[in-house]
């Protein structure tokens, strides 16, 4: 089901309702300018993250809505100064976005790069950091350039980008550690490793990696992995985060097959909002998704004890999402269950 409130270029005046709730948080059915229209001053300073993966600018309309072009850069640039808004002086926004190519040509657009500058300028916000999220098990386009003419390979990663009002938002690695890898693993029983002068003139001092902590450091690389069913799991690779997002049997999956409800085209892994609520949040405080399509950071936020705010235009998708709860899909979809002061500002 496709209602004019799914697509960005509305006026925003569309009717915010709070479709369900549960003991930490409450999706909300409007578009994002209704829900800040009515409950932004409510929630003014109080999220710790907003995360957010907005429509992409691509060529072709979607169900979920997307504009391209200069309408595009104007809405994101508007936008952004009112999502800033809700955030804790020490609060973090996180923000994904996919790649744009040129209409009619194999060359890719400048629009995903200066959305980003739209949104960091507009805001005011610092970037803290950029990340790479792969996905090898996207299908290959843009078709014409890549499976019809073969003159390009397949575009299969996006960019997200932390940004924050402050240069030092509270975040801590430490929350997001990986296994060692095995390697790591034979370095510490071994206890010995060529140290002394790399090619690149840095100096590694013969006890520099014996130190064992709770785990390494994770890059700033995360590849979405194949074949598997819960897209929860994360395999911990040498030099990646590998998140697997190919499930088509999971809770979501199958509470929208018994109940014959549309499944949202652009699911994201629950593993990329679990990394980033981790770093840069700590249970209790509040995340915000002012896009909230099928719901996976709220079910994730609710998963790790933080309150959460999720806001999403169409009424399929938000009715859909209530499988990614458990006291949903035991009562069927048209339960609704309230928590006292769910996804509340204090």
């Amino acid at each position: 089901m496709t209602t004019a409130a799914t697509t960005p270029d509305n006026d925003g005046s569309a009717e915010l309702s709070a479709a369900y709730a549960t003991a930490r948080g409450t999706m909300y059915q409007g578009t994002i300018e209704a829900f800040l229209d009515t409950q932004g001053d409510r929630y003014k300073g109080k999220a710790k993250l907003v995360f957010f993966s907005p429509p992409f600018p691509l060529n072709r309309k979607k169900a979920y809505g997307n504009l391209q072009g200069d309408a595009y850069l104007v809405w994101l640039k508007e936008l952004a100064p009112r999502l800033a808004s809700l955030l804790k002086p020490d609060g973090s926004l996180v923000m994904e976005l996919g790649n744009a190519w040129v209409p009619g040509k194999p060359s890719m657009s400048l629009l995903p790069l200066k959305a980003l500058m739209a949104v960091a300028e507009s805001a005011d916000l610092n970037i803290c950091q950029q990340f790479v999220c792969h996905n090898p098990a996207r299908l290959p386009s843009p078709a014409q350039w890549v499976t019809i003419e073969r003159i390009r390979v397949k575009d299969s990663y996006t960019h997200v980008w932390w940004m924050a009002p402050d240069v030092k938002p509270d975040a801590d690695n430490r929350r997001v550690l990986k296994p060692y890898s095995p390697a790591m693993q034979q370095l510490h029983v071994r206890g010995t490793y060529n140290d002394g002068v790399r090619p690149s003139q840095f100096v590694i001092s013969p006890t520099s990696f014996l130190t064992q902590h709770d785990g390494a450091i994770p890059p700033n690389v995360l590849e979405f992995g194949q074949g598997a069913e819960d897209d929860a799991e994360v395999e911990v690779r040498e030099n990646f985060l590998r998140m697997a997002n190919t499930a088509s049997n999971d809770p979501y999956s199958r509470y929208c097959r018994e109940n014959n409800l549309a499944r949202h085209p652009a699911r994201m892994s629950p593993a990329l909002p679990r990394f980033f609520i981790n770093l840069l949040t700590k249970p209790r405080e509040l995340v915000i998704d002012p896009f909230g399509g099928s719901n996976t950071t709220g079910a994730v936020a609710e998963e790790l004890k933080r309150r959460w705010i999720a806001v999403e235009p169409n009424p399929e998708y938000v009715e859909a999402s209530k499988g990614r709860f458990e006291e949903f899909r035991a009562s069927g979809p048209s339960t609704n269950v309230a928590g006292p002061g769910a996804g509340s500002p204090d």
